[in-house]
């Protein structure tokens, strides 16, 4: 069973564990937009994703993870952008403005280079890199919130590993591949960006110290006499 570290305690954490939220949710609310917006007056957007080769695809680095072929792909897309989103802005808050756009350009480079001759969309190359983040830079930091962030990405979201592999036809496994390599990356790069959190003391941890520095005080001084 997981455990909510106590850094979550103070009004502090707590309102910026919302914010994180909140801003994930109107990410997503734009996403939900745009494919309400393309059924509604009939566009095809798919010509706004990457199309490896082509200068003209390149267009889709900037735009891709904007674009879903269907509801159904949206609708997969969306809970692990809200849920690893939110870790990543409250976890995070000095690497994410870095991790979102090396994650998001440079999938999408990386799959202009690489990928087959098809067009590639969808924001699950953000996702995987987002998880290969928030899990690899957890196993390097090892404080108490990143471990907890890193064991709650990965029991949610640790199939992910095997997306990076060409599994399944019209499943572009190239942008899952860079942005997992994007995530770990940014991971071993920013590893010391942001402070690791104060650990909470206890009273009793307190009261113990008490006890027993007059104890070794006496004990120094018996040596002195």
């Amino acid at each position: 069973m997981l455990s909510i570290p106590s850094t979550l305690a103070s009004p502090g954490d707590i309102h910026r564990l919302r914010r994180s939220f909140l801003a994930m949710f109107l990410f997503i609310g734009v996403l939900w937009l745009i494919k309400a917006l393309e059924i509604s007056f009939g566009f095809r957007l798919t010509g706004l994703g990457v199309y490896p080769g082509q200068l003209a695809g390149l267009i889709g680095v900037l735009s891709a993870p904007l674009i879903h072929g269907s509801f159904e792909h949206l609708i997969t897309n969306t809970l692990p952008l809200l849920i690893l989103g939110t870790a990543l802005l409250y976890g995070y808050p000095r690497s994410w403005w870095i991790v979102v756009p090396v994650i998001w350009l440079g999938s999408g480079l990386g799959v202009w280079f690489t990928g087959r001759e098809v067009y590639h969309i969808g924001a699950s190359g953000l996702t995987h890199g987002l998880m290969f983040f928030i899990f690899i830079i957890g196993v390097i930091r090892r404080d108490r919130l990143a471990i907890v962030l890193a064991m709650l990405v990965f029991f949610l979201y640790g199939g992910m590993v095997w997306g990076i592999f060409p599994r399944e036809q019209g499943v572009s496994f190239e942008s899952h591949f860079w942005g997992a390599a994007m995530g770990a990356g940014c991971a071993v790069l920013l590893r010391r960006r942001d402070p690791r959190p104060r650990v909470k003391r206890y009273e009793w941890e307190n009261e113990q110290e008490d006890t027993e520095d007059p104890v070794i005080g006496d004990a120094w001084k018996k040596g002195r006499d």
